[in-house]
């Protein structure tokens, strides 16, 4: 319980400053001179970062430890979400953003992996469900405050305090990780290439990371477009937009209080049928012409559909490779915020061309299908 309390904080701290963004984004390009689309690239420069350094920090977790990894993100988190604060200019904050969205790639995955060393598989789901907790809070802590600090003081003072709880956090860690005792291995490039040509060699191992991917892509890459859909429907501004996503995280909350409940009843498979069909639906309402707060509630929806079947998937990849564990779970996390880097990208265009009607029903009809398709292909294998 310590050690999953303290994995928790330094999850927290990571969530929290990931989700910081997406509610202000519209005030961020007011104050930075920039357009709102301009200012949705400041979610990839924290999301693509954090997938593509996973390829690195996963061995990195392996050789060294994972307990020494989570330890040495959490300081370089705090100094890219200090240089994010003080940033002057659009391409400065950018940088800030890059820097932090690195280093807090090696705090969830590793944590994850020392969970999977530490307790049994047949309570893994919950140990990790627990762990998950903490990082839902950070998601919805993070949303909530920074739409109502940014519209009364600033999006900086969200900067601010998200640099002041993490380097709390990180404090903390130094000192309650430094009991943990975790052999060393060689760091190569070629011990590298080893471990994850094990987790490869695991036929599930792609059908895993692709299904993780399209979570990140169908479900997470419009959350930098919700202020700008929330205006459509109705809604004021940065408050509303932190209010929406935080109910997402409140979904989250949901599913950790009735997790053991499901796994009786519906299974690994069900949850993750159940999950995607449930987060489909709910995305595929906003794309009708209803009030904001119907759109708040359907995240809450999205939320909850989406634990059930991405909780079932960090389950899943700690046993694709239990002897390269941190290596897995890189590729895991990589494979995730990939999907949450294209997502805006990729939106921004669509909706500029379609509007974000029928970007949600295309979304939502995907998403429906996801877990259908993922537990009959990973099933099989």
């Amino acid at each position: 319980m310590r050690l999953i309390f303290l994995l928790g904080l330094a999850g927290f701290a990571s969530a929290f400053s990931l989700r910081t963004t997406d509610p202000m984004l519209t005030l961020i390009a007011d104050d930075l001179e920039v357009t709102v689309r301009q200012a949705a690239l400041l979610a990839s420069a924290y999301t693509l970062p954090y997938a593509l350094m996973q390829i690195v920090l996963g061995p990195v977790g392996d050789a060294i430890g994972k307990s020494r990894l989570v330890r040495l993100a959490l300081a370089v988190l705090t100094v890219g979400l200090a240089l994010s604060t003080i940033a002057p200019t659009y391409g400065t904050v950018m940088a800030g953003r890059i820097l932090a969205g690195a280093f807090a790639g090696g705090i969830i995955p590793a944590s994850m992996a020392l969970i999977g060393d530490r307790v049994p598989y047949e309570e893994r789901q919950i140990a990790i469900s627990r762990f998950l907790l903490a990082v839902i809070l950070g998601q919805m802590s993070g949303s909530a405050v920074s739409g109502a600090l940014a519209e009364a003081f600033g999006w900086r003072v969200v900067f601010g305090l998200s640099t002041g709880l993490t380097a709390l956090i990180c404090a903390a860690a130094l000192i309650g990780l430094a009991r943990e005792v975790e052999t060393r291995s060689p760091l190569s490039v070629a011990e590298a290439q080893r471990r994850y040509a094990t987790v490869l060699t695991n036929p599930a191992s792609l059908f895993v990371f692709a299904t993780v991917a399209a979570e990140g892509l169908l479900i997470f890459g419009v959350f930098p477009f919700v202020a700008p859909v929330l205006i459509e429907h109705g809604a004021a501004g940065a408050f509303q937009a932190g209010l929406t996503i935080a109910a997402f995280a409140i979904g989250g909350v949901f599913y950790s209080a009735v997790v053991r409940r499901l796994i009786a009843s519906l299974g690994q498979w069900g949850m993750m049928k159940a999950g995607g069909l449930a987060a489909g639906l709910a995305y595929l309402v906003i794309a009708f012409p209803v009030p904001w707060p119907v759109v708040s509630l359907a995240f809450l929806v999205a939320g909850f559909g989406f634990y059930m079947l991405h909780n079932t998937m960090q389950t899943q990849a700690t046993e694709l490779a239990p002897t390269a564990r941190g290596s897995a779970l890189a590729l895991f996390a990589s494979s995730f915020f990939i999907g949450q880097g294209i997502g805006p990208v990729l939106y921004g265009y669509i909706s500029t061309h379609t509007g974000f009607a029928p970007l949600f029903l295309g979304v939502g009809l995907l998403t429906a299908g996801l877990g259908f398709a993922s537990a009959r292909l990973i099933r099989r294998r």
